[in-house]
């Protein structure tokens, strides 16, 4: 254990210390490079947005960055697990607070400490400084003051307060307690609780509970000296509040007798296995204390099968983390110019984060947290925190709470964008996927799928319909080893199931096997070759689509590329129109999509290849509504003094001469085909010059492919394909082993293949 200790705290030093030093930084949101630029980002064009504030102070949203602005402020008077610290120890806290607010939600934060523990002081000090900010979230500050702080701020400033410490922890909590409420089919408003911690967090939760159906009768609060009873003098405001007359109870292990929830946030170990033993049928525990819980998980399931148990640490289910809160609550206060976040907003939030746990999980949920088929239960009665969805539920659930409630400046009328709004800043990509998805959409095709007995096949085909993309997933196989998998894996598809070696499928594989028979005969294949052939998936899922039987086809899950790719090319063939196939990677980048050809195919492709490569991606590229714009690469600009760069340098002449409306340009190197600018500096004759590249087309396959390995090997960015280029009729390739998002992304651009041929 010491050993951990010491190995954490290295790591940790290391990661905060780790140029540059902290966590956070600046980033300009606006172009800058030139002297144009800055008159405008300062003087002297900035004085104009400055004109229009002064005239009309709620312009300030439209023209500063004031309305995706948090303030995360803290005395440091009582930082979680390490107390009383003070300011400046704190900010290490605060700078964690500012990256979660970024990465959850897209709100930029400025984190400041301020060296103040008197109430007044403190409160006359955000009160001064906020005119910055669009919201303020109060962090770590003790308790009673952290009352009386957030009251006076939120009566006394007209844009939105909270200090997460309180209403993070209930508003999660409370979520989680609806569910497990639900889960066990007791009712809310007979429950027992028992409630030990009456600090600020503590109190909120009790008071959200209440909104929520908890009989203020039913809940027994405890603090470091005991029950909270009316007869005590040293009890502050808010403690008096849960005060209680039941004078037969004396302590902790009596008040949890036959309760039916157990709420800690106060110190580890405090429940013990005789106290948890003795709750009632069902037991509902929430130990929040942190790093360790007031019972520890393995112990309270040992103790007790039917509990139902949730802890702040990540490495247990059920974590009740406020990061599910936060961003979303303030994204959607903002996003309606609040004035403040009131008890709708935040029930609000508690009711969507309840409902989305009770929703299918996506696939990319289950891979972050290695785990195959998390579902409403036990161990799943809150979303994790990398649900994408949290954004879309929770933010819109609090801003219409906001508008409804009376306290929104800036009322939503399209949902519908605002969601898409949400989901922009998740990142560019995300938005790619997204489009790529809901074109998908318009027209479901029928898909092959020829390796029917793999899990993330299976899973991945689960995915697809439940996004409405694939109208008929037609899988090959055993069909009793596909049933096994769909049963042990709990997966909720529907598909058709085909098992070419089976009885049944004779007369069709015979089928099958003469067509291909007549056309291969004299190429040396028998009657009897292609017989077996056919029976293997590969053949029969491509003659499937050759017949117009299905839509499109998808292999290459178990076997290499260049076999898989054989059996296409046998079964189905290119293009009448096409002397060679190509293949093409999707790179999905903030600077939007980029196409990467040829990466698969063709070893050394000449001049004239090189040409009909970059038309064939350019027609690909058109298909998603995209003008193509297409560097044709090599290892020198403008310079034909080598074999590459030479035949580089015809294909060009020849697709300027040909096609002078096409945008393409080379030989370049990547570096320069990637930034217009440094290529307008060096060549402004360039037909790239004024626009961004988003076609590459590579001299050879070693050069494509070993680009796009390594960019996959790096796993910081979402990679599609590779999509075949050339074939007669949809027919795609995955890489072998690929993950679950991979075979969902290349599905999804094989039915937008399919669509396209069919227009």
């Amino acid at each position: 254990m010491r050993k951990d200790i010491n190995n954490l705290r290295e790591e940790s030093l290391n990661y905060h210390s780790k140029f540059p030093s902290g966590k956070i930084q600046i980033s300009p949101t606006k172009k800058y490079n030139s002297q144009k630029y800055l008159s405008l980002a300062y003087s002297p064009g900035v004085a104009e947005p400055c004109k229009e504030i002064a005239r009309f102070s709620k312009e300030v949203y439209k023209y500063t960055s004031k309305g995706n602005l948090v303030a995360v402020i803290t005395n440091g008077t009582s930082v979680l697990g390490l107390g009383n610290i003070g300011a400046l120890a704190s900010k290490p806290v605060m700078e964690g607070k500012a990256i979660l607010f970024k990465i959850f939600s897209g709100i930029d934060v400025f984190d400041i400490e301020i060296d103040e523990s008197d109430p007044e002081k403190f409160i006359k000090v955000v009160k001064a400084i906020s005119p910055t900010f669009g919201g303020i979230n109060l962090e770590d500050i003790k308790s009673p003051e952290a009352f009386e702080i957030e009251r006076r701020l939120k009566s006394e400033l007209n844009i939105p307060v909270m200090h997460d410490d309180q209403h993070g922890t209930a508003i999660i909590s409370g979520a989680a307690l609806l569910n497990s409420i639900t889960y066990v089919g007791k009712k809310i408003h007979n429950i027992k609780m028992v409630i030990n911690g009456a600090g600020s967090a503590a109190i909120s939760c009790a008071r959200i509970y209440k909104h929520l159906g908890v009989k203020s009768k039913n809940i027994l609060m405890f603090d470091s000296k005991g029950l909270l009873h009316i007869s005590r003098k040293d009890l502050n405001k808010e403690k008096k509040e849960f005060a209680v007359n039941t004078s037969f109870i004396k302590n902790l292990e009596e008040a949890i007798k036959d309760s039916d929830v157990f709420i800690g946030l106060s110190i580890g170990g405090i429940l013990t296995p005789n106290m948890l033993k003795n709750m009632a049928k069902d037991p509902i525990v929430f130990a929040m204390a942190n790093p360790d819980p007031e019972i520890d998980y393995n112990l309270a399931i040992k103790v007790r099968q039917d509990v139902i148990i949730a802890t702040g640490r990540s490495d247990y289910p059920n974590q009740v983390n406020n990061v599910l809160g936060f961003p979303y609550i303030f994204r959607g206060a903002l996003d309606v110019h609040a004035s403040i976040i009131n008890d709708e907003m935040k029930l609000a939030a508690v009711h969507a984060i309840a409902d989305l746990a009770k929703e299918p999980v996506p696939e990319q949920v289950n891979i972050v947290y290695n785990q195959k088929n998390i579902s409403f239960g036990k161990e799943y009665i809150i979303p994790k925190p990398f649900d994408n969805r949290l954004i879309t539920r929770v933010a819109p659930a609090v801003a219409k709470a906001a508008m409804d409630s009376g306290v929104a400046k800036n009322p939503i009328l399209d949902w519908k964008q605002y969601q898409e709004k949400l989901l922009d800043r998740m990142g560019y990509e995300n938005k790619i996927l997204r489009m790529i998805k809901n074109r998908a959409r318009t027209n479901p095709k029928k898909i092959v799928f020829c390796n029917g007995e793999e899990y993330e096949i299976l899973k991945s085909i689960q995915i697809l319909n439940e996004d409405g993309i694939v109208s008929i997933p037609i899988v090959l196989g055993n069909k009793n080893r596909i049933k096994r998998l769909i049963d042990t894996n709990n997966l909720n598809v529907k598909l058709q199931i085909i098992d070419p070696e089976k009885e049944d499928n004779i007369k069709k594989v015979e089928n099958y096997a003469q067509i291909l028979w007549k056309r291969r005969n004299r190429k040396g294949l028998t009657l009897y070759e292609a017989k077996i052939r056919m029976r293997t998936n590969d053949h029969f899922g491509a003659m499937m689509v050759d017949q117009g039987e299905a839509d499109a086809v998808i292999t290459g899950y178990s076997r290499n590329f260049s076999l898989s790719l054989r059996t296409l090319l046998e079964v189905i063939g290119r293009s009448d129109t096409i002397h060679k196939i190509a293949g093409m990677m999707i790179l999905l980048t903030k600077r939007g999509p980029l196409f990467l050809a040829d990466t698969s195919v063709i070893p050394n492709p000449t001049s004239e290849e090189l040409a009909r490569i970059a038309l064939m991606a350019s027609y690909v590229v058109k298909g998603f509504d995209i003008e193509p714009h297409i560097a044709m690469l090599s290892f020198q600009n403008f310079s034909s003094n080598s074999k590459i760069s030479s035949k580089v340098s015809q294909a060009v002449a020849f697709l300027h001469k040909k096609y002078p409306d096409l945008i393409v340009d080379g030989e370049l190197q990547p570096d320069f085909a990637l930034n217009e600018f440094l290529l307008a500096s060096k060549f402004p004759f360039s037909k790239l010059m004024k626009k961004k590249a988003n076609i590459f087309i590579f001299p050879n396959l070693e050069s494509g492919n070993m680009t796009y390995k390594f960019i996959r090997g790096l796993g910081n960015m979402p990679i599609i394909g590779p999509l075949i280029l050339g074939m007669r009729k949809p027919a795609h390739i995955m890489q072998m082993q690929s993950s679950i998002e991979e075979i969902v992304n290349l599905a999804t651009l094989c039915v937008i293949d399919a669509q396209f041929r069919k227009n």
